[in-house]
């Protein structure tokens, strides 16, 4: 998701290039529809070495897509040189600090445009990310609330999250919880649950009056959709990963997600409110 901005800024600056994405088949759906992506590959040298780029950027940073960087076939093989094997790229990116001209911890969303302003995209504010999609077929006015993390230090109590969702529901709100093929939802089946593809969930995003959430992946699509969010951070570092250019209310618990209140959540609810209110 993050990478989106730095893809706006590399086509608006060349429109005169063709740009691919190289992504893992169950991640495709984040750059449908996108301008600036041509065509998306899989992760494979030989895929890329077929499709001839003479630039191929890594923005990934992990092992397999360094060596995927390396065998690409590119006469520019470019990436941070803070990667663990920058010896095989042929242009080495410096510190998205330097480069942007900032002493302060970077945003995600801003060390990966840093890249491309390395590369000659002249140096500007970063815009949002992007993500395309068809109408939702939800109807009325709904709430995304995804309760599931990558790790347990990164979930909010499940109890919690559904007496959010009874607050949302006495504002006339419907909740609807997110669920991947193998979360347990049980206790949240008193509500809708989605269980839907990620091209579908996009699609659901896309026009959710509010997105309520764990630090993960669908907070930063809710933020590509300019959802008001509220998100909830344990061990990770929200200067970081915060929800990039979206109205938002940011919870951090570095000492433990169990501490935040359900009333902290209603009260930062409530300021989103007031914030499109005052929109209004």
């Amino acid at each position: 998701m993050l990478t989106t901005p730095a893809l706006r800024l590399l086509n608006q600056s060349r429109p005169d290039l063709q740009i691919s994405v190289v992504v893992e088949k169950a991640f495709e759906p984040v750059f449908e529809g996108n301008p600036a992506v041509v065509e998306v590959l899989p992760p494979s040298a030989t895929a890329i070495r077929s499709w001839k780029p003479d630039l191929c950027l890594n923005l990934h940073g992990g092992t397999r897509s360094q060596w995927i960087t390396t065998l690409s076939g590119a006469r520019w093989r470019a990436g941070f040189a803070h990667h663990s094997f920058a010896f095989t790229y042929n242009v080495k990116i410096g510190g998205a600090q330097e480069i942007i001209g900032v002493k302060r911890k970077v945003h995600t969303a801003e060390h990966l445009a840093a890249a491309v302003f390395a590369l000659g995209v002249p140096v500007q504010r970063v815009p949002p990310a992007q993500l395309f999609t068809t109408q939702s077929s939800a109807k009325g006015r709904y709430a995304v609330l995804h309760a599931f993390a990558s790790a347990p230090e990164k979930r909010w109590p499940a109890d919690r999250f559904c007496e959010v969702a009874r607050y949302l529901k006495l504002w006339n709100i419907t909740p609807i919880f997110l669920a991947g093929k193998d979360d347990d939802a049980t206790c949240f089946e008193p509500h809708q649950v989605f269980r839907g593809s990620l091209a579908e969930l996009k699609a659901l995003l896309s026009k959710a009056a509010v997105f309520v959430g764990n630090d993960s992946g669908p907070a930063h699509m809710a933020a590509a959709f300019l959802v008001p969010s509220v998100v909830l951070f344990g061990t990770s570092d929200p200067k970081i990963w915060r929800p990039w250019r979206t109205e938002a209310q940011v919870i951090a618990a570095p000492h433990g997600l169990g501490e935040v209140s359900v009333s902290r959540v209603i009260a930062a609810l409530e300021r989103l409110h007031m914030l499109e209110e005052a929109h209004a």
